[in-house]
This record gives structure tokens, sequence and C-alpha cells, in this order.
């Protein structure tokens, strides 16, 4: 039995573009012979998965899983909307995201966990299901939220099934009050409110010093030439306004916009049966930030003439 180094797979996986753990076992199936192992992987497929990695894969799924004060989500991203119709991915979308519950929440974590009904791992499974349906698929993020008392709420928007879609949000609602049912579809709406309007942070010490630096910068450019006591005071009265249009707690709330979301979970304190509060939230839009590849079909073919 030849020794596998970790060489081994790296050259491997350069060759092939597939996973190292399938790296790893087509070199031990193959004795470490380095071009056995590659005619191992295309044989299974895995190779002919790996030539798709370049393209771009912007579409695809969002799903979320819930359970009580633990939840999770993931995001996995397909070439076309036509792959997230199929029913294979959007069974392996979800299974993804109740796989992610009991792992350590991160990408690398999830991707080396068993799939059910294996063999193998989620990692393996996506490469199976890339040789199957024939596009490019990337598991790209994940997140897990917890809570120690109160619950994890969860919003989906246009939801294709239980859980899937393309804008998922999950938030920590973080109470000792004991009507839970309450708790959980106040939740809902605060997860609705996070999903259309997007803000950047909870409140003023999460948003990025940088941020409020640059947006201070801009406020003091703007207003260049007066005395420093004046300046002061509409650079703090600008980050004030900048924090009520970023800041979940200080926005206005979406199904009442007379009212801040922070006034909002004020006063569902009776209603709950104790404080509540906003321990965080993560919010996937699907592609977001996937640079697309714009093609110009017209210009392809007048090309393509050209050279014919």
């Amino acid at each position: 039995m030849a020794n596998i180094t970790a060489a081994m797979v790296k050259d491997l996986r350069e060759k092939t573009g597939a996973g190292m753990m399938d790296c790893k076992n087509a070199l031990g199936e193959t004795d470490g012979d380095i071009e056995a192992a590659v005619d191992w992987l295309r044989k299974k497929g895995l190779a002919k998965a790996a030539k798709k990695a370049g393209r771009v894969a912007a579409e695809g799924l969002v799903a979320v899983e819930v359970r009580d004060n633990v939840a999770g989500m993931v995001e996995v991203n397909s070439e076309t909307d036509f792959v997230a119709r199929n029913e294979q991915f959007q069974g392996f979308v979800s299974e993804a995201a109740k796989i992610l519950i009991g792992t350590d929440g991160t990408v690398d974590g999830l991707s080396a966990a068993a799939y059910p009904g294996g063999p193998g791992t989620v990692a393996e499974k996506l490469s199976e299901l890339i040789a199957t349906i024939g596009e490019n698929m990337t598991l790209r993020r994940t997140a897990k939220v917890t809570v120690k008392q109160g619950v994890v709420a969860s919003y989906m928007h246009n939801a294709v099934a239980e859980g899937l879609g393309k804008i998922g949000v999950l938030v920590a609602m973080e109470s000792t009050g004991s009507n839970k049912d309450e708790l959980v579809t106040l939740g809902r709406q605060i997860a609705m409110h996070v999903a259309a309007v997007n803000p950047a942070a909870v409140d003023a010490s999460g948003i990025d010093p940088t941020t409020v630096e640059r947006e201070s910068a801009i406020l003091r450019e703007k207003n260049a030439g007066k005395p420093d006591h004046v300046l002061q005071k509409i650079v703090e009265s600008g980050l004030k306004s900048y924090y009520k249009e970023v800041t979940l707690l200080e926005q206005s709330f979406v199904h009442d916009p007379s009212k801040s979301v922070g006034q909002v979970l004020k006063e569902a304190e009776s209603k709950v049966g104790g404080p509540v509060a906003i321990g965080g939230f993560v919010r996937y839009a699907l592609g977001e930030g996937i640079e697309k590849e714009e093609t110009d079909f017209a210009a392809e073919v007048a090309a393509q003439a050209g050279k014919a």
C-alpha cells in the first residue's frame, strides 16, 4: 500500500479539480498512481464534475432549518434556475440545512459531515449531484444561530418549498418570557422586516468603525469651513440619522412605520412575559456578491460569423 501524502492529494486536485476526500480515495484505490487516479475519478464522474467548477454558479437555493433554540441556514448555488427547481437539488439543500445544526456551523464542518443514506459526506454527495445533473454547484456559505433562552425565528422569501427560497433570514429572539408562541410570532415579523429592509447591524455598536469614520468624513467635507464645535454637532446629528437608516433597532418597523423596531420589542414584553432582545440576525439573499458573467449573444454570433 503506497503512502498517500498531502502533496500527492494536492497534485491530483490541481489536475482534476475534484474534492480532497475524492482525491485521497482515488489515490488509495490506485496505490498512489496519479494518472490511474485521474482515470478512476473520471470513471466515477468526479473529474467531469470538476471541469464545471470554473463556471459561474449564482442561482440555486437558500434553506433554513429551525429547532426551537437553534437554527441553521445554507446557500447552495447552481448555474441555472432550472436546476433550482430540480427535486434532487432541493432535497440536497434542505437536508444540508438539517445536517448543519449538528455541526460547528461552518462550510468545512458541513462538507465533512456524513450524508444520510451514504456512504459518504455532504461534499461527496454534492459532487455526485454535479456529475448526475451536469452543472457546477457550490456549497457557498452557512450560518448557525442559537439562543440560550428564547427562540430562533425564521422567514423565507420567494419560497419554492418549506424552508427553501431566495432570501432567508434567521433572528435570535432572546427572552425569559413564558409565552413562546407570542415570541415566535414577533420573531417572524422581525425576520420579515430584515428580509425587506436589510439592516447592516442590530444597533450602532455593530457597525464597522471604518464605515462610521467614512460617514463622518463625508459630513465634515460637506460642512467644511464651519467652526469646530458646530461641525461636531453636525457630525453627531448626521450619524444619528444614519443609524436610524441602517440599524435594526432604530429602523421604522415595516409592519407599523410609526414605531421603531426597538419600540415594538419594548411593547411586546407584556405579551411575551419578560424582556425581549435581539441577539443577532443573519440574512442570505441568493447570489448576492457573486459577479455574474454578462454575455452579449448577438456579439458572440457576429464573432463566430467572422471566424467562419
